[in-house]
């Protein structure tokens, strides 16, 4: 019997009913002979609700703790699921991060997967059961649960496709599929029915919030087919494969994200090392970073700027303001009321006309960009979270509805 992976989100999964329509459907791909992996998110906002109880206590979390507190949220999912399938008849059999054979490492709450050894789930398999598994977590060697940061479940679902040597993983979620664009932003915005890896990790990275960058990474590494569609649709979706040989340059998504902040450490010396320090502390901290832009020198000082994630910039204003003291900068300025925007398209990097292009429009809607940077596959601008809005439905009309028309 073939293998195919399906992982179905939190909202797939929010309510009796919503079980039970999603074991119909692993039900009705079972008895057309398919061996079925199926990996879990969290039923809804329970691992947002398990954070804001924690949150709750003062001081700073043990992120072990928190680990151990959110894992929960997928193992309440795999059971529910699979005492769903097992009241219509379907053999099924649960399995934690753990008993499905995921090694990781790193910092709690944002670990990376060391190795995958699914054993057990094989054996599922070919006593004739349906596997369902507890996405987002893994075991280090220790013994702890380790999560693997936002959006791990789609990375516990291409990791065991990978291992298994699936013929392909569907991602199941409350959206159709990627758009060219969010569709509540630009009305205009349509269906893609293929996309690159590589295209669709720009998309991810740069704010599209259908599929998690790392797990694409791991697609792309071992060619596993992906697919990204409706929980409640009919077969409408996106496949994520090896890009087509082409020369060809089509912008194919303007992603937009209002979930990051900007820092930055002013005053730093100019010399060797200082860099190294910042980042090494971050990195401590478990603060990830991105968009890292260095100011000329001025009077033998710089400005290093960055973006976080919201939700990490307390702890990441604590760690420079430490090490602002450590290196005599001169202080540590933050903003909230950012956005960043990309164009994503293969082939950007050959096509010198497309950065140009892209500010004369932003400078015709009066948007200021304030950071940008770019890849052989995007060109990112951090504007005001107040203009990131119409900037996306100008870029979008500009570069993909008038290119269509």
């Amino acid at each position: 019997m073939k293998i195919e992976v399906l992982k179905y989100g939190g909202s797939s999964l929010t309510g009796e009913g919503r079980i039970e329509a999603v074991a119909r459907r692993v039900a009705d791909l079972r008895r057309k002979g398919v061996s079925l992996v199926v990996v879990v998110s969290a039923v809804g906002r329970t691992t947002k609700d398990l954070i804001k109880t924690a949150n709750g206590f003062t001081g700073p979390l043990n992120r072990r703790e928190v680990d151990q507190l959110i894992s929960t949220g997928e193992q309440q999912s795999m059971a529910l699921l699979t005492m769903a399938l097992g009241q219509m008849g379907v053999p099924a059999r649960s399995f934690a991060g753990w008993q499905a054979g995921i090694k990781a490492g790193g910092i709690f709450t944002d670990g990376r997967v060391l190795s995958v050894n699914p054993r057990m789930v094989a054996g599922s398999l070919e006593k004739g059961e349906v596997a369902v598994v507890a996405g987002f977590q893994g075991v280090t060697d220790g013994g702890d649960v380790i999560t693997l940061g936002r959006g791990g479940s789609d990375l516990t679902a291409v990791a065991l496709a990978a291992a298994l040597e699936a013929e392909c993983c569907r991602v199941f979620t409350d959206v159709e599929g990627i758009f060219s664009a969010d569709p509540r932003v630009v009305p205009g915005a349509f269906r893609l029915e293929r996309v690159g890896y590589g295209e669709c990790m720009e998309m991810a990275a740069a704010g599209a919030r259908v599929l998690q960058a790392r797990s694409v990474e791991l697609a792309w590494r071992y060619g596993v087919p992906l697919f990204v569609g409706s929980s409640f649709g009919k077969g409408r979706g996106t496949w994520i494969m090896r890009d087509d040989v082409s020369e060809g340059f089509v912008v194919r998504s303007i992603t937009h994200d209002t979930e990051v902040a900007k820092v930055a450490v002013l005053g730093v010396p100019d010399k060797p090392g200082i860099a190294a320090s910042v980042f090494s502390s971050l990195a401590g901290a478990g603060v990830g970073v991105e968009m890292i832009i260095q100011s000329i020198m001025r009077g033998q000082v710089n400005d290093i700027a960055f973006l976080v994630r919201k939700e990490f910039l307390g702890e990441a204003i604590d760690v420079c303001r430490r090490t602002a003291r450590d290196i005599e900068a001169q202080g540590v300025a933050f903003d909230t009321e950012v956005g960043k925007i990309s164009l994503v398209g293969a082939g950007l990097s050959n096509h010198p006309d497309a950065p140009a292009k892209m500010f004369s429009i932003l400078a015709g809607e009066s948007v200021n960009i304030d950071m940008i940077s770019s890849t052989s596959m995007s060109i990112t601008c951090v504007v005001s979270s107040a203009d990131v809005e119409k900037a996306v439905a100008a870029l979008h009309k500009a570069f993909i509805e008038e290119a269509a028309g």
